[in-house]
């Protein structure tokens, strides 16, 4: 009779032995690893600690470790059957690798000529022949079938491979994000099936252009949904293959496309201002300075200027620029370097030029809508998108400071140095914001603009900022005789739910001696821009413009988080690669 020790503070279990120098942490693993034929001739001793006495179990305590035994038994078949299938199918499979070698697939010339064709284009040859070049986004195994989805940018393909198409060293092999050139009979699927665009390849003939790694570099195991949001960022090449990335590209294009024909219907041209500029146009702050030539230059931060410049001869304009802003934030809305949708329009009001910003949104998205293509991708991203009803909500930034106390919103406290006021909090002895109503003359943080407007849910003009919070360029507002307070400025932001700002424009300073004393006052030394100044020398009028960013706006359409998912590759603070 043998006897078997089980401690169960500091015995272990796998580890073990069952002796007194290596005893089992719990009595059914002890009685698991017993033989079956040993189980009722064994004497088991069991301690709480190394303090007690080894003790023979009671009864019920064995009764119970007899049931945990059979559950660790059940268990330990069970693992095993799996190492046998897994071991069976691994047999299997390198069978079938070895075999696929011996197999050659060579195209049928008896078979009619395939049409070469983009997946977009397939509808019209169904019935034909046809072969396709793109890269393999999904692929499922059922017994002798392979299903493939081949995706070539243009759109998806279902493509079957069967017989000896599916025997082939390739075939058995083939991992996703190879490319492929399959070729085949395009058929219609079955009623009651589905597959994209209503069809599928059958493939008699198929080739791997560029394979693809499997194992630990296989495209799924370098990125997936769970990845690290630096990783992704990391990854972003990759990132642009998957469904959702490239469908926000894709609406991206459709948007600048709609964008411009909308600026077509209401006579706007189109120009390409430059990017190296020698002038700041949003404050010196947020400029990227470089070298040029030994001169000091810069990456402009706005294209308005120089818009402004083609009025007198070029008429109302408008380009798709980059702008650069080396300001130091991170939020969800602001990337270092983003694309500005800026106009500039001669001969008129501010009126008219609020008009004018509400009627190119909503043509452009009316332009969207109208599209089948597009208004699918607007469906996939934002299920619940309806295009916003005009006239947009005008609110004087006067009226919104009140309606932000109305609605108890409120601004973190500052000092007389503009850093944040805090306070300890008696319960958890963090500190915190000191909170405070909004003033006159505070910069309506974005916190609480977002905050209004979701709670409006709709999009707000918010026009009238002071002076002092807006660019030296800006026109005044008239004021009547006599009148006291703030200096209000003819600009306005447009606010959308859920994003914020995504257009901010002015009317701009018509009269000469009211530009030079606006250069005087921010300390701006205004030789360098001479050609600026003399567009009030040489025939002024009354004219405004704005600036849209498009990836806030395409944030808004398409319901995404970030803008940051709305750049091909979005740059922002300690972010440049790739």
């Amino acid at each position: 009779m043998s006897t078997i020790y089980i401690d169960q503070t500091s015995g272990v279990d796998a580890p073990g032995n069952g002796s007194v120098d290596q005893p089992y942490q719990s009595l059914g693993f002890a009685i698991f690893s017993t033989p079956a034929t040993e189980v009722e001739t064994t004497q088991y001793q069991i301690r709480k600690d190394a303090d007690a006495v080894y003790d023979t179990p009671t009864q019920s305590a064995t009764k119970k470790a007899k049931k945990d035994s059979q559950g660790l038994e059940k268990k330990r078949l069970k693992a095993q059957a799996e190492e046998r299938e897994s071991k069976e199918k691994a047999e299997k499979r390198e069978r079938r690798l070895q075999e696929s070698k011996k197999i050659v697939l060579s195209e049928d010339p008896s078979l009619p000529k395939p049409v070469k064709s983009k997946i977009v284009k397939l509808e019209i040859l169904r019935g034909q022949r046809v072969r396709v070049s793109g890269w393999v986004h999904r692929r499922r195994d059922q017994q002798e079938i392979t299903f493939i989805v081949l995706r070539d940018g243009t759109g998806y393909l279902q493509a079957v491979l069967t017989g000896n198409a599916n025997k082939t060293y390739d075939a058995v092999t083939l991992q996703l994000e190879a490319s492929v050139e399959l070729t085949g009979t395009l058929k219609a699927v079955p009623e009651g099936q589905r597959a994209p665009g209503g069809h599928e390849l059958v493939v008699d003939y198929w080739r791997v252009l560029g394979a693809a790694p499997g194992a630990e570099e296989a495209f799924t195991n370098r990125l997936n949904e769970q990845s690290d949001p630096s990783i992704l960022a990391d990854l972003r090449h990759l990132v642009l293959r998957g469904e959702t990335a490239s469908s926000v590209l894709r609406l991206r294009a459709a948007l600048l496309s709609a964008f411009r024909q909308s600026y077509a219907d209401n006579d706007l041209l189109e120009v390409t201002p430059p990017c190296l500029v020698q002038t700041q146009v949003e404050g010196g702050a947020t400029l990227f300075k470089f070298d040029y030539y030994g001169q000091p230059a810069f990456l402009t931060q706005s294209s308005q200027l120089y818009l402004e410049t083609c009025l007198p001869s070029l008429g109302d304009v408008f380009c798709v620029q980059e702008s650069f802003r080396a300001e130091n934030s991170h939020t969800r809305r602001h990337l270092s370097e983003y694309t500005h949708l800026e106009a500039e329009l001669a001969f008129i009001t501010f009126d008219d030029l609020m008009t004018h910003i509400e009627a190119i949104i909503c043509e452009t998205v009316d332009k969207l809508l109208t599209n089948p293509a597009t208004a699918a991708l607007i469906k996939t991203l934002n299920p619940h998108f309806k295009a916003p009803s005009r006239p947009f909500m005008r609110m004087s930034y006067a009226s919104a400071i009140a309606w932000l106390n109305e609605h108890k919103i409120q601004r973190p406290a500052e000092d007389a140095d503009g850093n944040a006021i805090t306070k300890k909090d008696e319960e958890t002895g963090k500190d915190e914001l000191v909170m405070v109503d909004h003033e006159i003359g505070d910069d309506i943080a974005e916190a609480a603009e977002r905050q209004m407007t979701d709670i409006i849910a709709a999009p707000i003009f918010l026009y009238g900022f002071p002076a002092e919070l807006k660019a030296f360029y800006m026109q005044k507002m008239p004021r009547k005789e006599g009148e006291q307070g703030p200096v209000y400025t003819e600009s306005c932001d447009l606010l959308m739910p859920g994003v914020g700002e995504i257009v901010g424009g002015s009317m701009r300073i018509a009269d000469m001696e009211e530009l030079l004393a606006a250069y005087k006052r921010e300390g701006i030394d205004p030789a360098p821009y001479y050609w600026f100044t003399d567009q009030r020398k040489y025939g002024t009028c009354q004219h405004g413009g704005y600036g849209l960013g498009v990836e806030r706006f395409l944030a808004w359409l398409a319901n995404r988080f970030t803008v940051r998912e709305c750049s091909l590759y979005p740059r922002w603070p300690g972010r440049a690669t790739p």
